[in-house]
């Protein structure tokens, strides 16, 4: 079974959920036709299927392999990714003043979707130059823009995050490395990170460290952080490669999964210091890095999305094919697994978590792009807070139900599952890392119920519980079943999120550690209520092209799908709702040492 990408669910979500006629029609974006648009798409689905994927296993098995500071990649990968940048893929949604395609972030989003659904450790390449390409867009220096983002956005270089270090973690006030200044203008960096992804590798000539540091004057905690640019080879004025500079990876993770994806311990400095430039200002190299880390949090929860579809592909296709057991209804032989109820709510559960992660991501997706291109400054502002708000959302919720999902995917299989060669196992330890990357869905939480809630008094938040209600009101003017219980549910889970809210405004100032305890399942609740938003959207679009005659079975099944998700999933938000109102107490009762 190899993976195909979803291109009529894609299409329909871009066309009918995110709004793709009004993101083209926005500044900048005039040439990304709807024609266009769907023969990208179909390029990047070939590509995906056809050089991506059949790559997936056998990078597995193989691995990246680390030997005297350098990196082999798996064999087919550096051909795979010179193909790539031929074709243009890099430089999709960058800006075109640099090379880059200046097509819509959410085109961007579902040609991601793909490469991350075929080969996720690959993906994982792009993943991080795209995020210093943007950082280094909005926050570098002109000769810093204009002597790395031509060779990053094409592809030729590659880019890097470098923020964690042993003792730190996710603490990035117990950053250590040093940044010493030169006369030259120039900084000599000294000090070590961890978990660098393609930190090092064989398929490009240079790679472009961004690198979080102290000066030595700077303030303690995060506000004494700089953000430098430490390249692997030293450029000249003119973009030409020089010296080997004092950045080397020193070893590479042995993980659970990703394993083509080279996991870096970097030392820079421990040959007399390695070069670099300072991005911006001294000691606002946190702000600068959020750029790249919330461009990562939105692309890590296309991971989840991506590996819960890749898993769903193929258990619904060992369901088809595999014969055991009799039909619970009565038959004189067995039959495939697909016909009994269990494997099929499996695979339902599969489905429409995945139509609804996608749907919301799409929908963030184009909210970015009205964001930054939007006419209006109030529409600009509206939009942003929206992103602000989901991006924690799509990381977290994503991540976590990928993971559900790509367990979901071994169960179906059953024995076979747990054996590595059907290839349900890869997906199952490849999403583990989501739910990490990028700050733990924790870290997710607290930002959600802090940063963008706590701090606002819920204005947003509330603002798309009432956007919510309005879709509540139109499934309400449907009759039918179908719609009698969507409107049902979607009304009780944006109750349930609403009862939420308001206890989180209401105790955050004050007991932040009960607040706290509920974080992570306030994140589930609002993911599961925002899902559930979406697919009830898709339903009522879907009854509407079944009401001006359109016979394809594609929207029935829309709405047969949206009904499982409020049987099954929009059920459960009330008690997430009491967990996060009451559940603090057990938590917090013991004792330190009574754990």
């Amino acid at each position: 079974m190899s993976y195909v990408a979803p291109l009529k669910d894609m299409n329909f979500v871009l066309s009918e959920l995110a709004g793709l006629k009004e993101v083209t029609a926005l500044p900048g974006y005039e040439e990304a036709t709807p024609d266009l648009v769907a023969a990208v798409l179909e390029e990047a689905a070939k590509f995906a299927g056809g050089i991506l994927e059949p790559l997936n296993y056998s990078g597995d098995q193989e691995g990246a392999r680390w030997a005297d500071h350098q990196v082999t990649m798996p064999a087919g990968f550096k051909a795979a990714y010179s193909q790539f940048v031929e074709a243009g893929w890099n430089g999709l949604a960058c800006d075109s003043e640099f090379g880059g395609q200046g097509l819509p972030k959410l085109v961007a989003a579902a040609v991601q979707e793909m490469w991350k659904a075929a080969n996720i450790s690959f993906s994982l390449c792009p993943l991080l130059t795209l995020g210093a390409v943007e950082a280094l867009t909005l926050c570098g220096s002109s000769e810093q823009k204009q002597k790395y983002l031509p060779n990053m956005i094409a592809g030729r270089w590659t880019g890097t995050m470098n923020l964690t270090e042993p003792q730190a973690g996710s603490d990035l006030a117990a950053v250590r490395t040093r940044a010493v200044p030169q006369s030259d203008g120039t900084y000599k960096l000294f000090g070590q990170k961890i978990f660098i992804t393609y930190g090092e590798h064989d398929m490009v000539e240079n790679i472009v460290h961004l690198v979080l540091a102290r000066t030595p004057d700077a303030p303690a905690g995060v506000k004494g952080i700089s953000l430098f640019v430490v390249p692997k080879f030293l450029v000249d004025a003119q973009g030409q490669l020089g010296a080997r500079n004092d950045a080397y990876c020193v070893s590479i993770e042995h993980k659970l999964g990703i394993h083509a994806s080279p996991t870096c311990i970097m030392a820079f400095g421990d040959n007399g210091g390695a070069v670099g430039t300072l991005v911006g200002r001294e000691n606002e190299g946190l702000k600068y890095m959020f750029i790249m880390m919330n461009a990562a949090r939105f692309a890590v929860g296309l991971e989840g999305l991506a590996l819960g579809e890749a898993a769903y592909q193929r258990a619904a296709a060992y369901a088809r094919e595999r014969v055991q057991g009799r039909d619970v209804a009565g038959s004189a032989s067995s039959v495939a697994i697909i016909r009994h109820p269990d494997i099929r709510r499996m695979l339902m559960l599969m489905r429409a978590q995945n139509e609804a992660m996608r749907a919301l991501a799409y929908t963030v997706a184009a909210a970015h792009d009205a964001a930054i291109h939007h006419p209006d400054l109030e529409q600009r502002r509206r939009q942003q807070g929206f992103v602000d708000l989901m991006i924690p959302v799509v990381k977290g919720w994503s991540t976590e139900v990928g993971n559900e999902l790509a367990y979901l995917g071994v169960q179906i299989h059953g024995g076979m599952g747990f054996i590595e060669e059907t290839g349900a196992a890869q997906y199952m330890r490849d999403a583990r890392i989501t739910t990490i990357y990028e700050g733990t869905t924790g870290i997710q939480a607290a930002d959600l119920i802090g940063r963008k809630i706590g701090r606002d008094g819920g204005e947003t938040a509330k603002q798309l519980c009432a956007e919510m209600r309005r879709i509540e009101a139109q499934l309400a003017a449907h009759s039918g079943e179908a719609f009698a219980v969507l409107q049902r549910a979607l009304g009780t889970g944006i109750a349930a999120l609403e009862q939420a809210i308001g206890y989180v405004v209401a105790n955050y100032g004050s007991d932040i550690r009960a607040v706290s305890v509920g974080a992570v399942p306030f994140l589930r609740l609002m993911g599961c209520v925002c899902g559930g938003w979406q697919l009830a959207r898709a339903a009522l679009v879907a009854q509407a092209k079944i009401a001006s005659g359109d016979q394809d079975a594609f929207y029935p099944a829309k709405i047969n799908t949206a009904r499982f998700y409020a049987d099954h999933l929009l059920a459960q938000a009330p008690a997430f709702a009491h967990t996060v109102c009451h559940g603090a107490s057990g938590a917090l009762a013991l004792a330190e040492d009574e754990f």
